[in-house]
């Protein structure tokens, strides 16, 4: 038997109080799933392209996970990261981040790999990027292309 292939497919992000989390991911227009209804406010679930974004109480999440749930960090070593067609779509999704009540981190701007990247947290602080890279073009179906794949 092989191994089966490692793909993403949900990010479960541990919130503070799942209302606003999911108020934030909803004014950010991610679309919500009604597969978390019959868990009663203890989970949502956001179609975000080809990947779930999930949101889970954070103490029932590290619970779950059989760990310690110790205060995050100022920078936690992870950033989640969202591709767009322009350094213009960068900078109107952290203004709509910053607008439904999350915090600009670094307005986007040029980088020195030849793109456009900026930086916003949600609510609870997890760190979304949000960049405009000229070298890895979507697909037709708005998936990410790299280079030589």
């Amino acid at each position: 038997m092989t191994a089966p292939d490692l793909r993403l497919h949900l990010v479960t992000l541990g919130v503070s109080d799942l209302p606003r989390a999911a108020a934030f991911y909803r004014a950010l227009g991610l679309v919500e799933s009604k597969a978390g209804e019959g868990e009663a406010g203890n989970v949502a679930f956001f179609h975000a392209g080809n990947v779930v974004v999930s949101l889970f109480p954070r103490a029932r999440l590290a619970e779950d996970a059989t760990l310690a749930d110790t205060p995050p960090q100022p920078f936690a070593g992870i950033t989640l990261a969202c591709n767009v067609g322009s350094p213009e779509e960068a900078a109107a999704l952290i203004a709509r981040a910053e607008a439904a009540g999350g915090r600009v981190v670094k307005p986007a701007q040029k980088v020195f790999w030849g793109g456009t990247s900026g930086y916003f947290a949600d609510p609870d602080g997890h760190l979304w990027e949000v960049a405009h890279n000229p070298f890895f073009p979507f697909d037709t179906e708005g998936r990410l292309v790299l280079p030589g794949a």
